[in-house]
């Protein structure tokens, strides 16, 4: 039974928690006028000098910037001048975490994603109700947060590809590789993956035709769709086949019928091909209370990931805590003989080869 200073506790946690989760709207801000990026290109300002840079109000800035300060986030020379002359500085620790997308630190794209998953709550509460799925978010006027952008480039086909000898081999051996990347979002698994190993050839396949747009574009930018290739399609309806390898990165537990997903994948392989999910790193029981990590994958369990797979009468419902049993059970179902956890090493994510 709990005490009075339980009470307290409780009561005092809540209030840290909203300070927290306002000061995340404010990264927001941040984030999308580009203020830290400029204050870490172009260095120290004012409030009016940030402005001019950014093309913002000074006076909406300078609250921002007092903000920022009093939070920690940014340095002030001097607190005692006068509001309009005081300078305000992003600390060169903060940068990667802060202003810089493709450090795999980078952590201002969470400013987006609470945005986007707050914009939501008034459906959410009526989909409760209902059992139903709230509306699609629109992808305006932010477009959704790449937070695994900087992963995939720095990590993805330069660490850990390279962990798994046989898929390493294969995807730098003749004849050229052919990968299917299934839930592809942006584009940027598939782009890394053709940067790293230069023979290969990808498709990816989405349900988003916003996402698969800015996909072909990134692609283009990237310098490699001659070799990648984006379409919107549903991964259950696929007929192309003959694929070495098809991936599904942090999309499985996303899907409304995860076992017609991977029957699906499963007739896209060669005769030698394999299947490489990953998804996010959860406990293999449930436990209460839970870890930090495990708090984090059921609040976006609760807020997106469930109700995103709902409004299928036979939705699977799997949500963000997918748990090792669960996608064995999956991949069994859907005829694969084997699943094969794999020892790489990541705080969020969990890798598993689905052996057909």
């Amino acid at each position: 039974m709990g005490t009075t200073d339980d009470t307290q506790a409780l009561a005092d946690r809540l209030l840290r928690h909203a300070g927290a989760a306002l000061e995340i709207y404010t990264v927001y801000l941040g984030e999308r006028l580009g203020l830290y990026r400029a204050l870490a290109e172009q260095g120290p300002a004012t409030s009016a000098e940030l402005a001019e840079r950014t093309g913002t109000a000074e006076r909406y800035v300078r609250e921002w910037l007092e903000h920022q300060a009093a939070s920690g986030l940014l340095d002030v020379d001097d607190t005692t001048a006068e509001a309009a002359v005081r300078r305000f500085s992003l600390p060169p620790a903060f940068v990667p975490v802060l202003a810089d997308p493709d450090d795999v630190r980078y952590q201002a794209h969470q400013g987006v994603e609470i945005a986007r998953a707050g914009r939501r709550l008034p459906e959410l509460v009526e989909a409760f109700r209902t059992g139903d799925a709230p509306p699609p978010l629109p992808w305006e006027p932010e477009g959704r947060a790449e937070w695994n952008r900087p992963l995939f480039l720095n990590l993805l086909a330069k660490s850990w590809l390279p962990a798994i000898p046989e898929l390493d081999r294969r995807l730098r051996s003749d004849p050229p590789a052919r990968l299917a990347d299934v839930a592809c979002g942006t584009g940027w698994a598939a782009i890394a993956i053709a940067q790293a190993y230069p023979r290969v050839t990808i498709d990816g396949y989405d349900l988003d035709e916003d996402a698969v747009a800015a996909a072909r574009a990134n692609a283009e930018e990237a310098g490699v769709s001659d070799r990648v290739t984006f379409s919107v399609v549903d991964a259950a309806q696929l007929k192309q086949t003959g694929y070495d390898l098809v991936t599904i990165i942090e999309a499985l537990h996303d899907m409304s019928r995860p076992v017609e997903a991977l029957q699906g994948v499963r007739d896209m392989l060669a005769d030698d091909g394999t299947v490489l999910v990953v998804d996010e790193l959860v406990e293999d029981e449930f436990t209460a209370p839970a870890s930090d990590i495990e708090r984090y994958h059921y609040s976006w369990s609760v807020l997106s990931c469930l109700p995103d797979a709902m409004g299928d009468a036979e939705t699977a419902a799997t949500g963000a805590v997918m748990r090792p049993s669960t996608l064995r059970r999956y991949a069994t179902e859907a005829g694969f003989s084997d699943v094969r956890p794999l020892p790489i090493l990541n705080d969020y994510l969990r890798f598993y080869l689905l052996i057909p």
